[in-house]
């Protein structure tokens, strides 16, 4: 058996990875990581002017980029950054479903547009997107890695996000299932349980303004007593996507690690 030295379990030279929502937050920090790592990046996302500055800044770190935009609801949308990642890197290795909304919504007010939006840009396109790669692996015939973007909300619902942590839940159920069908082919499909961390979409939806009050406020209330601090930072999670991405995870498919800073522990 071939034992990889450390420097090529984390070597993605050659292989071509998608990050919805890579735009911006979370999905920024992964992409900026498998860029360094060596892989050529396909940035999904509906903001293109957002989309490209985080291509250019890639690319004069040195890194592959190119943006696509896509609408995760739309399963074509889907198949056509697929497609746009094969012909520009050669080869699919690796998605991550990334992109999400996260309305505040009281179960009471919630109507039905929000209630299918929520499903539909969560839950519905990490199915497309999870499809659309997979085909492209199967033809390609080496595999690959399937990541989503989960929450600790599955676990631990948090007032007014009873939609958002019904669709986190649903994708955890769904990767189990995408796990055992697309195993014959050497596919692994693994979910990342996300905890709190400092973006400016969080700030934003929640009206706390900016990044660095959304910080300071957190580390002054509730958020402030999880085990090892307040909240996180998105390259946080874009290290543990690394590992869910490279062979250091090859004996793991349908898992869901929990990054939350151990603050399920206190709920």
């Amino acid at each position: 058996m071939t034992t990889q030295g450390i420097a090529q379990l984390f070597d993605f030279s050659g292989k071509g990875a998608i990050v919805t929502g890579g735009n911006a937050g979370i999905g920024q920090g992964i992409a900026f990581r498998l860029a360094e790592a060596g892989a050529g990046v396909t940035i999904a996302a509906r903001n293109m002017d957002a989309a490209n500055q985080t291509v250019d800044e890639i690319k004069a770190r040195g890194g592959k980029a190119q943006a696509v935009q896509a609408d995760t609801r739309v399963a074509a949308d889907a198949a056509k950054v697929a497609e746009a990642a094969v012909a520009a890197f050669g080869s699919l290795d690796i998605l991550v479903n990334n992109a999400g909304i996260f309305p505040v919504s009281p179960v009471l007010d919630t109507s039905e547009e929000v209630w299918d939006n929520v499903m539909d840009t969560n839950l519905k396109g990490t199915f497309f997107f999870c499809q659309a790669a997979a085909r492209e692996m199967v033809k390609a015939g080496r595999g690959g890695k399937l990541i989503n973007i989960a929450s600790m909300q599955a676990y631990c619902p948090i007032p007014g996000n009873s939609a958002y942590g019904a669709s986190k839940g649903g994708i955890i159920s769904l990767s189990n299932g995408l796990a055992i069908e697309l195993a014959p082919h050497k596919i692994q499909v693994n979910c990342i349980a996300v905890g709190g961390i400092a973006t400016q979409g969080i700030a934003t939806t929640f009206g706390i303004g900016t990044v660095e009050r959304l910080r300071a406020g957190a580390a002054a209330s509730q958020e402030g007593k999880s085990p090892l601090g307040a909240m996180g930072e998105p390259d946080d999670i874009a290290k543990v996507v690394l590992f869910l991405a490279s062979s250091a995870s090859d004996f793991m498919t349908g898992s869901v690690v929990l990054a939350d800073n151990g603050k399920l522990l206190t709920r």
